[in-house]
C-alpha cells in the first residue's frame, strides 16, 4: 500500500530521528528525504516539535504492538512470557539498523522532564512496566510493580550496553539476572494452615 504525504514525511523523519537524533536532524533533511517542500510538511505538521511527537507517539504504537506480538509467538505461560522479554529484545538489538531505544535516546536529548518529548519517552516506559508488572501478577509475584522496575531496569540497561558497545551479550547477561530477580520473587510462602495442622499433630 502506497503511503500518503502525511505519512511519507513521517516515515522519513523517523528514520532520520532514529538514526541521525532529533536535535542532528533538520527540516531540510526530512523534506529532501522525503522528497516534498517545506510547506507541504508545515501543512501536515505545525513545527519540528509536532512532528517528533509524532514520530515518538507512532514509534510507541508500533512498537509495543510488534513487541507483544513476539512474546506471545514465543511464550504461553506468564513467567516464560517475563523470560522471553529478553530474547526478544536481544534479537532487537542485533539487528545492524538498531541504535538503541529512540524514547531514551529522545528523553537524553531533551532531559528537562517538563518537555513534552520527555514526558512522550517517559509515558513509553510506563505502559512498558505496565504491561510487565500485569505479567508478573499473573505469574504470583508478591510485588508485580517492584518486579517490574527491576525487570525494565535491566532491559534499559542492556540496551544502553548495546549501544556503547555492539555484540555486549548484555540481553543474555539481563536475562541471567532476570532469572534470580523473577524467582525471588515467586519464592515459596509457607502454608500456615500445613504448619497449624502439623503443630495439633505433635501435640
Amino acid at each position: 500500500m502506497s503511503l500518503n504525504l502525511q505519512e511519507k514525511i513521517l516515515q522519513a523523519a523517523s528514520e532520520l530521528f532514529y538514526s541521525q537524533g532529533i536535535r542532528a536532524t533538520g527540516v531540510d533533511a526530512i523534506v529532501k528525504a522525503a522528497n516534498t517542500t517545506k510547506m507541504s510538511l508545515y501543512k501536515y505538521f505545525l513545527s519540528k516539535d509536532d512532528l517528533v511527537l509524532a514520530f515518538l507517539r507512532k514509534r510507541d504504537e508500533d512498537f509495543r504492538a510488534w513487541f507483544v506480538e513476539q512474546i506471545d509467538a514465543k511464550a504461553d505461560t506468564p513467567k516464560a512470557k517475563l523470560l522471553a522479554v529478553f530474547d526478544v529484545i536481544g534479537e532487537w538489538m542485533a539487528v545492524p539498523e538498531f541504535r538503541g531505544c529512540a524514547f531514551i535516546n529522545a528523553a537524553a536529548e531533551f532531559p528537562l522532564e517538563g518537555n513534552p518529548v520527555h514526558q512522550v519517552s517517559a509515558e513509553f516506559y510506563d505502559h512498558f512496566r505496565s504491561y510487565i508488572a500485569d505479567l508478573a501478577g499473573q505469574c504470583g509475584s508478591k510485588s508485580p510493580e517492584s518486579l517490574a522496575l527491576q525487570l525494565s531496569l535491566l532491559v534499559e540497561g542492556a540496551i544502553v550496553s548495546e549501544q556503547m558497545k555492539r555484540h555486549s551479550g548484555a540481553a543474555e547477561q539481563a536475562k541471567q539476572a532476570a532469572i534470580i530477580l523473577i524467582e525471588g520473587s515467586l519464592s515459596y510462602i509457607p502454608d500456615l494452615s500445613l504448619s497449624t495442622t502439623n503443630t495439633q499433630e505433635q501435640q
